[in-house]
């Protein structure tokens, strides 16, 4: 893909490191035992990736590494040299949140909100591979994400309803944009096309 591969080793015995995090390119130097958790959060501080059980077994530390979710706490940073990463700090646009983020909000899905950054990517990875997964697909893809707090079903609903949401983004578009400007003009209320909401 073109990415430039940086990983320089230097006296003190620190690495330098180059990659792409949440569409920006970064250099970062640090200890060469560190994981990538560790990086994201004390170096780069994007605290929005957190620390569980530091074991691989909770799914709270799940990022996205070229598209596909690791568990960032079982990574070491030195391999993400020349790597695209995504944590839940890049899914908001400006002040925008991204769909996923605004049907968990709206559905009760993330509720003390410590495994919710962690379900979000794994989510976000699902949904650009699979579009429109069903019920049982979802479950699959977040089995390895622990939540104590929802008993998942707001969980999988609030993924259903963002996926249906990004969706819409996707056809949407200028089309969209075009049709409002004509509610408009034809004096269409406010609550038009509001027949669609609620739970999936």
């Amino acid at each position: 893909m073109g990415e430039r591969r940086v990983i320089e080793v230097e006296a003190r015995g620190s690495v330098q490191v180059a990659f792409r995090v949440n569409g920006e390119e970064v250099e970062a130097s640090f200890a060469p035992y560190k994981t990538l958790l560790e990086v994201l959060r004390e170096d780069l501080v994007l605290t929005g990736t957190k620390h569980g059980c530091e074991l691989g077994e909770c799914g709270a530390c799940a990022v996205l590494v070229d598209g596909v979710p690791v568990l960032s706490c079982l990574m070491l940073a030195i391999e993400c040299g020349g790597r695209s990463i995504e944590t839940v700090e890049g899914l908001a646009r400006g002040s925008e949140l991204h769909p996923l983020q605004a049907a968990f909000a709206d559905l009760g899905g993330a509720q003390c909100g410590y495994c919710t950054p962690g379900i979000l990517m794994t989510a976000k990875a699902l949904l650009d591979a699979e579009p429109a997964p069903d019920r049982a697909r979802i479950k699959e893809a977040i089995s390895g994400n622990l939540c104590r707090c929802t008993g998942y079903l707001q969980i999988c609903e609030s993924i259903e309803e963002g996926a249906r949401r990004m969706r819409e983004d996707d056809t949407c578009g200028a089309g969209c944009a075009g049709a409002a400007t004509a509610n408009v003009r034809n004096g269409a209320g406010a609550g038009a096309g509001r027949e669609r909401g609620g739970q999936p």
